[in-house]
């Protein structure tokens, strides 16, 4: 069972790692979207790393949102309707 959950961890952890990439390839870089600034960009990257790496100041986030969040921004499937996507405007 422990392996199991160490897997998963791992899994999930290397989901909201890649996130971060592409937030940082779609947004910083390539400034895709003007909706989403460059450094809110940078921030929310750096939040799904904090909490892919067990962080503890992201502790209060769920995880299940951010794993939510790291699909929508992988699939650019309208990332903006998580909780945790920076509000603009």
């Amino acid at each position: 069972m422990k392996d199991q959950e160490s897997a998963a961890h791992a899994t999930y952890g290397s989901l909201l790692l890649q996130a971060a990439g592409v937030l940082r390839l779609r947004y910083v870089q390539c400034k895709r979207d003007a909706g989403l600034s460059p450094a809110t960009a940078e921030e929310l990257a750096s939040v799904l790393e904090g909490i892919a790496k067990g962080h503890p100041a992201y502790d209060q986030i769920d995880p299940k949102e951010a794993i939510a969040l790291a699909h929508r921004v992988i699939d650019d499937d309208h990332p903006e309707l998580s909780h945790i996507w920076p509000r603009t405007g």
